[in-house]
């Protein structure tokens, strides 16, 4: 499905502290990636903080997407949530709002069975025709989908991409085809956790879900392009820029570190919700520096 391959951007929800959407703070935002053109843009996933926002905030979320760049960018809308039936009616609405797709993380406060997961995503798939990405992304569920459970949901008609996180050991491409030997043709495997985008793309991943390209989409599409033509020296130019970046990411989390740099751009003074603290002043001048570094690339 091509709208799992490229760059997906991931966009924060600005939202007060109730969780209330602040509608004029996410168009600015959204206009901002699709002015990028990314492949896609992904709302509601873990950068949009949907395990945050209630199941209404989320309908919002996606329509206001959908109303804003829905006919620029494929908009793909994140469904994951603790109950199967909500999962189900989220997937339903963005299917009504038109969509381009579904993203499903298997959230769980129960440790969960690879036959639950099986049912909780065929569920998902029944409600609609909308394509599926599976988003294995253990940091945060404490679950890891093994390669043969992503062989047995790839039998799902509507599950065609999984969205895998970066290779512990650094073998992207043994990771790549051991996945490519398991699944049908076609099925698109693609990497999130930024500083991973150089050597995954380069590995011959068909996909990158972008954290920072839900700010700064014109260097992560730079990039992502030039892996796509095998450009190793450009590559490695924009990854080593980005460098500054990927530190504080890696240390403070994207989560914590886009939301602040959306203030400091002047685009929110939304906070990450709480329990999550902001990122500590101390690191604004940190901060400041990689932005003053993506806007030199951003055009």
């Amino acid at each position: 499905m091509t709208v799992f391959k490229g760059l997906s951007a991931f966009p924060i929800t600005p939202a007060d502290a109730e969780g209330r959407v602040i509608l004029p703070d996410l168009w600015r935002i959204l206009q901002r990636v699709a002015d990028g053109q990314p492949d896609s843009i992904c709302v509601l996933g873990s950068t949009g903080a949907y395990a945050y926002l209630d199941p209404d905030q989320r309908r919002a979320v996606a329509e206001a997407a959908m109303a804003q760049v829905g006919s620029r960018v494929p908009v793909i809308v994140g469904v994951g949530a603790l109950r199967t039936d909500m999962a189900v009616d989220l997937a339903r609405h963005a299917a009504r709002i038109g969509a381009a797709g579904l993203l499903v993380a298997p959230m769980s406060y129960t440790p969960l069975t690879e036959d639950e997961v099986f049912h909780h995503f065929a569920a998902i798939a029944a409600a609609s025709d909308l394509p599926i990405c599976i988003y294995n992304n253990p940091g945060t569920t404490h679950f890891t989908f093994s390669t043969a459970l992503l062989a047995r949901l790839a039998t799902l008609p509507t599950v065609r991409a999984v969205k895998m996180p970066l290779v512990a050991s650094g073998d992207f491409a043994g990771q790549i085809a051991e996945l490519r030997a398991a699944l049908p043709d076609g099925f698109s495997i693609g990497y999130s956790a930024d500083w991973g985008c150089a050597p995954a793309m380069l590995a011959g991943a068909d996909a990158f879900y972008s954290v920072a390209a839900g700010l700064w989409p014109y260097p992560m599409l730079r990039m992502v392009r030039a892996a796509q033509r095998s450009d190793a020296a450009e590559v490695g130019r924009i990854d080593a820029a980005l460098a500054p970046l990927w530190a504080l990411f890696k240390t403070r989390s994207s989560f914590r570190t886009v939301h602040r740099a959306a203030n400091l751009l002047d685009l929110t003074t939304a906070q990450p919700p709480r329990p999550v603290l902001p990122l500590p002043e101390a690191e604004d001048d940190a901060l400041r520096a990689a932005i003053a570094t993506l806007d030199a690339h951003q055009h």
